[in-house]
Order: structure tokens, then C-alpha cells, then sequence
């Protein structure tokens, strides 16, 4: 039975996806919602929490909860500085939302804008299907002194869902998932593959690249910093490791310095981690 009630809120066992979108069809499934319902997925915590996010990484034994549409709100704001102060991230799968509000910012003076809202529109302009960085260009660039207005959706409850596989499973990764070592790692592009849980080096350099994505961009992208990093171990030298970046994303137009910023904290990761 792949899925089942417990103590009056569903529990099911999610199975056979190989990306974001899959395993959001496949929540979904499970609970007779549309895809489209769901905002995001959060790990072992059924709260808004910012630092469980599920991202490109989900340990086999993980329980997932899905927070699910809730009221749509509009807001208006007037940008009277530069930076908002907001830090946007996506779900994978076509939403984009607000993981960060920077204190004592424009957004942080508003109530109604909330740390997991969905940005559905600006200005009446729908952005569902727009990367992360996509949004957060559209709102660096809008004019400073001129209100705009942002329609968010906030989540509305959290669905608790058990572990990819169950204890009872006749998988041959059975002995290995005991460990506790393995993650499941997903992309947004390929399918999904079983891999050793990061290094010390690869977390501490993960963590650096996510932290100048947000600085430089306005984004928070775990999966995103993770490739950066897998990207620089191929590579011996910045300009290379600006080649490499630029074929495999080049899409982002990451900037001349923030490559060279990222280049220099991998670096300092990799020194720190011996």
C-alpha cells in the first residue's frame, strides 16, 4: 500500500521518481492534489523552516513534508533603496519563494510578506515557471520611488510523508542505507542518483558558494552551489574553472569577480578541510 492515514494526517511511502518534478507528481498522487499545490518540501520538520529545505539531497531515510498552497495575498510596496532585502530560492519546479527577509530591510517592514510566501506575480505579471534568478533580476530591476505590487501565496499546512524506502524493502541497497552514509542525490536535469553523503570539504564549500550566490544574487541554491563545487574539482585554475561554469551554466551570466569570489572560498574550504 504506497499510501496511508497515521494518527489522523496522511502518511505515504513515495517511490520511483528521478527529480523534483517527479517526486512532486508523486506527492501529489499520493494525496489526490495537483503538483501545481505543492510550494515546496521541507526535511524532517513540518515547520516554514529555511534550513531544512529539501534541495538537491535527500538521505534515503528522510521523512518529507509538503507545504501546500494557502490564501493568495497582495501586497504593494515602494522601492526607496536598491535591495529589497529579500533572498529568493525556487522549488525545482516552478515556483519561486522568499527562503530569507533581511532585517530592518523594505520587504522586513511589511507584515503580510512572510519568510516561505510564493511569489506568484509582479506587478500582475505572472512568474510561475521563472527561475530563482530570474525573479530576483526582475525585481533588482524595477524603477526605485515607483509602487509596484506582489501577489504571494503563503503555505497552508505541511502533509507528512515516510521515507523514500521502506524498512521492509528487498533492495539491494538495503545493507548500505543502514549506514546512514548514502543520500539520493537529485538534479534538475538527469536522473537521480544514490552517492556518498558530501565530504567535510564539500559541505564547507557548498555552504561558502551558497552564502555569495545570496550576496551577488538575491538566491539561495544549494543543488546550484553543489555543481559549482563539483565543477572546481575538475578544474586547475579560475580561468578554467570560468570556461567550465560558463558550458555548464551558462545561463546564469555568472559575473568576471563573483567567479573569481567563488574560485577564492572554494579554496579557502579546501585549505580548512586539509
Amino acid at each position: 500500500d504506497p499510501s496511508r492515514l497515521a494518527h489522523g494526517s496522511p502518511t505515504g511511502k513515495i517511490e520511483g521518481f528521478t527529480n523534483v518534478r517527479e517526486l512532486y507528481a508523486k506527492i501529489a498522487e499520493a494525496f489526490g492534489i495537483a503538483p501545481t499545490e505543492i510550494l515546496f518540501c521541507t526535511l524532517n520538520s513540518h515547520k516554514v523552516d529555511m534550513q531544512k529545505l529539501l534541495g538537491g539531497q535527500i538521505g534515503l531515510e528522510d521523512f518529507i513534508f509538503a507545504h501546500v498552497r494557502g490564501e493568495t495575498k497582495e501586497v504593494e510596496v515602494t522601492k526607496t533603496e536598491d535591495a529589497l532585502g529579500l533572498t529568493i530560492t525556487d522549488n525545482g519546479a516552478g515556483y519561486a519563494f522568499i527562503k530569507r527577509i533581511k532585517e530592518g530591510s523594505i520587504i522586513n517592514r511589511i507584515e503580510a510578506v512572510c519568510v516561505g510566501d510564493s511569489i506568484e506575480a509582479i506587478n500582475d505579471h505572472s512568474i510561475v515557471g521563472c527561475r530563482h534568478y530570474e525573479v530576483a533580476k526582475m525585481l533588482r530591476e524595477l524603477p526605485k520611488s515607483q509602487p509596484f505590487t506582489l501577489r504571494l501565496v503563503q503555505p497552508k499546512r505541511a502533509f507528512d510523508m515516510i521515507g523514500q524506502r521502506s524498512r521492509g524493502s528487498k533492495c539491494p541497497m538495503e545493507a548500505r542505507v543502514a549506514s546512514g552514509r548514502e543520500t539520493l542525490r537529485l538534479r534538475s536535469g538527469g536522473a537521480a542518483t544514490v552517492e556518498e553523503a558530501p565530504s567535510e570539504f564539500e559541505e564547507e564549500a557548498s555552504q561558502k558558494v551558497d552564502d555569495l550566490l545570496e550576496s551577488y544574487m538575491g538566491i539561495r541554491d544549494p543543488e546550484l552551489a553543489c555543481t559549482m563545487v563539483e565543477t572546481s574539482k575538475k578544474t586547475g585554475s579560475v580561468r578554467e574553472f570560468a570556461r567550465c561554469l560558463d558550458s555548464v551554466l551558462g545561463e546564469f551570466a555568472f559575473p568576471d569577480e563573483f567567479v573569481v569570489e567563488v574560485w577564492a572560498a572554494i579554496g579557502e574550504a579546501r585549505e580548512a578541510c586539509g
